[in-house]
């Protein structure tokens, strides 16, 4: 007996190199296929992440649009009704007397024997 080391001889025979060249097929497949798995994983980490961008940018300017078009409503809603008090204007216009009453109170037109004094709007201060 040899005290250290130890060391077993390998065979050289048929089925051994069979059996190597086996082994060495095996190893090589476990390779290609360890190498398509990761080449899949990037793609599909690609794939997610431009999907999740677009996603995220799409939610943005989906929430832009919706306070665009509140705006517009709200914006549309006041234009109606100072259409409706310019129309209800333009019906009082046509009505004389409210014509000269608004000739006396704007530009101080009197009627014949009338005095306009005017009257200042705030109240003086002691």
């Amino acid at each position: 007996m040899t005290t250290g080391k130890q060391s077993v001889r390998k065979l050289d025979s048929n089925y051994m190199q069979q059996y190597d060249a086996y082994v060495e097929r095996q190893n090589r497949k476990k390779r290609r296929l360890i190498r398509r798995l990761v080449l899949f994983g990037v793609i599909t980490l690609v794939i997610l992440g431009g999907m999740t961008t677009y996603h995220i940018q799409q939610r943005s300017l989906h929430a832009e649009k919706t306070d665009e078009y509140e705006n517009l409503q709200a914006e549309l809603a006041d234009l109606k009704k100072e259409q409706k008090n310019l129309k209800q204007e333009t019906e009082r216009l046509k009505n004389e007397d409210y014509v000269l009453e608004i000739a006396r109170t704007n530009y101080f037109l009197s009627k014949e024997g009338e005095l306009i004094f005017k009257v200042p709007d705030k109240e003086p201060s002691y």
